[in-house]
């Protein structure tokens, strides 16, 4: 969880060093909240513009980065310290069950060679999520929402489960596509 003491003689936070000082979590917090509003019931179509962020956030884990980045704008953005305890604290009852159940343990997943492997996976299934197919895109969100409560965890054996579903989201995906291009096809 993020340890808000560290902000003690702050009366506002930059989004960049709270991103900076979370590290390879910040990855997974990113991905959890994007993944979580691609689950929601959205219109049709519309997880073409959702996925963005995903985009973006997997391509930075797969290329290697060691921490979200965003443009300086965003990053300079003050977050005033009060708000940021708040957002903690309520989200701490939300949390404590989940991590009964996730919590630290093997396999070892998170060297950073393995961290960009993950990146990826994920980025593909972010690409799959991004393309307007329907009823495919659930399947993506839920698996980026898994992976993502294992690294934010460092739950290797979550983790794998969630990449596992990613296998399963792209492998449902490409099957879908192809079913459309051929009923396409057979339409001309």
């Amino acid at each position: 969880m993020w340890a808000v003491s560290r902000y003690r003689e702050l009366d506002a936070v930059p989004l960049g060093r709270i991103l900076e000082d979370q590290g390879q979590g910040s990855f997974g917090w990113s991905i959890l909240i994007f993944a979580a509003i691609n689950l929601m019931p959205l219109p049709i179509g519309s997880n073409v513009i959702t996925a963005i962020p995903l985009l973006l956030l997997t391509g930075q884990m797969a290329l290697g980065y060691t921490y979200v980045r965003l443009p300086g704008f965003i990053n300079r953005r003050q977050v005033p310290r009060r708000n940021f305890q708040r957002v903690v604290l309520r989200l701490k009852p939300l949390l404590r069950p989940i991590e009964k159940v996730i919590r630290p343990r093997p396999p070892d997943l998170f060297s950073a060679q393995s961290e960009r492997l993950i990146g990826i996976l994920l980025f593909a299934v972010s690409s799959a999520l991004f393309l307007p197919i329907p009823f495919s895109g659930w399947l993506s969100a839920a698996a980026l929402f898994v992976s993502a409560m294992g690294l934010v965890e460092r739950d290797g054996i979550v983790t794998l489960l969630g990449l596992g579903l990613c296998v399963v989201a792209l492998i449902v995906t490409t099957v879908a596509g192809t079913a459309l291009i051929i009923g396409a096809n057979s339409l001309i």
